[in-house]
């Protein structure tokens, strides 16, 4: 994403924290300065900046008398790490959608802002986690709003409701909304008509259908592209309908992204969803301090294990971790874990959580490239009987040109996928001497990061890691994690929030 470029910049400044061997107020004005700067780059409101650069200044001048230069260097991270944090946070909880009932969410925002796409990714990511999901289309003033949606809604096979040529909005949300309740849909989408500000009809028409359907949330789609106009026109919205989340889009290619950012502070309703592309799938969940730690190469260490435990049935958590600690790797494991890595998104917001590595790891291509490598690996091995997934049956060149014909690939293609199916049993034989698979669970790799990552050093072939598209900046990795058991002192919560 282009914020990336602010990360780079802000991290670039405190790496000065490393080579001053004193911390004093020219070195600490220096620091506060560019990062100050960096941020009014990326559009950050000015007022804000200011408010930081006072807060962080306070901060680290209480404690400078008192703290060695190695405290002070982390009181610094810290106290940027949780300015930025509180800059991007309201203080409020976002609205928790609940299982096995409706919940109604109305989507407003600007023309133009991506609203009607960011609908259909939000009705994809809850459906893909089991939600039954349905969207209305209630946009009656765009022309072809009806048509993008009910085209959205087939292509991610979730149920829409709209009436073609309808002119009554409040009529159709209304209509929609019931429909799907009593039908028994726990997640109902209504797309409105965007606004503009000056289009007082349309503000009418937005607070009319909100007072019909009484929507459970009201998400606001904020363009990130439009930088600090975004303030006055998040605050019209407020002022008219109850806003109470924020979706920002198009954070992937645009600098002025922190205009949109900052601009949260208007609508004072949290941030719970941010676009980071075009996709349905581009669309990433937002919490204030993992997305300021990840920006700036801090990692996201707990937000990362809950990616596994969620991507991973527990069940096969505590079998994988018994297999490990055998040395014992199947083609069913292999399966197991690429289905794993699917499930857990895209790989740069993985990486992102690890400490030392920032956003945009890899390009949207190689990206795209590694997830398909990932799939067509998953189809061959569902090629595979029962006994050749357990490994009791060896691969021989007829299965082997059975399992290409039933996945429709090539035998080279299957050779390739055995070939690192063997790297990545010597790797987990390996683990499993290491004595990694004895830490049994992921609450003790998440206590022990530092000691898991530097066993891990030693197991892990350069060679597998290669066939990643681009992750061969995983060894890297792997070594600066395996320094970071005192990551948190970097990065821990601070005790009480800055007052608003």
């Amino acid at each position: 994403m282009a914020l990336a470029e602010l990360g780079q910049k802000i991290t670039s400044a405190l790496k000065k924290l490393n080579t001053a061997s004193v911390i004093d107020e020219n070195v600490l004005n220096d620091i506060v300065k560019e990062i100050s700067n960096a941020l009014l780059s990326a559009d950050v409101n000015i007022k804000q900046v200011i408010t930081l650069r006072t807060n962080v200044m306070n901060q680290v001048k209480l404690l400078q008398t008192s703290s060695s230069t190695a405290n002070l260097k982390r009181i610094i991270q810290r106290a940027v790490v949780n300015e930025l944090s509180s800059m991007l946070d309201p203080g409020k909880e976002p609205y928790v959608p609940k299982k096995g009932q409706s919940n109604v969410i109305m989507f407003v925002g600007l023309q133009g802002s991506g609203k009607t796409t960011t609908c259909t990714k939000l009705a994809y990511y809850y459906q893909r986690k089991g939600w039954r999901v349905a969207l209305v289309c209630a946009d009656t003033f765009r022309a072809g709003a009806f048509d993008q949606l009910k085209q959205n809604a087939a292509k991610i096979r979730v149920p829409f409701f709209g009436q073609s040529g309808q002119t009554d909005p409040v009529a159709v949300a209304t209509e929609g909304v019931e429909h799907f309740i009593e039908t028994g849909f726990e997640i109902i989408i209504v797309d409105t008509s965007g606004k503009h500000k000056q289009e007082e009809a349309l503000f009418k028409e937005m607070v009319e259908v909100s007072n019909a359907i009484k929507p459970d949330n009201v998400i606001f789609v904020m363009d990130s592209s439009i930088g600090q106009a975004c303030y006055s026109q998040a605050a019209g919205f407020q002022k008219a309908v109850k806003v109470g989340s924020v979706i920002i889009t198009k954070l992937d290619g645009h600098a002025k992204g922190g205009g949109a950012l900052s601009a949260i502070a208007a609508t004072q309703s949290p941030i719970i969803f941010i676009g980071t592309g075009e996709h349905f799938d581009d669309l990433e969940p937002f919490q204030a301090k993992s997305f300021i730690q990840r920006l700036l190469g801090l990692g996201d260490l707990p937000h990362l294990f809950e990616a596994v435990k969620e991507a991973i049935p527990e069940n096969k958590q505590k079998e994988l971790m018994e297999d490990i600690a055998k040395g014992k790797f199947t083609f069913r494991h292999m399966k197991d874990q690429l289905q794993g890595v699917l499930n857990m998104g895209s790989v740069n917001q993985i990486m992102s959580m690890i400490p030392g590595f920032g956003a945009n790891l890899m390009s949207k291509g190689k990206e795209k490239e590694s997830a398909e490598k990932i799939k067509t690996y998953i189809c061959m091995l569902d090629s595979m009987t029962n006994d050749e997934l357990e490994v009791k049956k060896p691969l021989n060149p007829s299965r082997i040109e059975r399992i290409a014909r039933g996945s429709g690939t090539s035998v080279k293609d299957v050779t390739s996928m055995v070939t690192d199916y063997k790297r990545m049993a010597k790797m987990v034989e390996k683990m499993g001497k290491a004595g990694i698979g004895k830490m049994n669970d992921m609450q003790n790799m998440m206590r022990n990061p530092g000691q898991m990552m530097k066993r891990m050093q030693n197991a892990v072939d350069p060679k597998i890691l290669k066939q990643m598209g681009g992750a061969q900046n995983l060894m890297t990795m792997m070594h600066e994690f395996g320094k970071m058991e005192n990551m948190d002192e970097l990065t821990k919560k601070k005790g009480s929030k800055r007052k608003k």
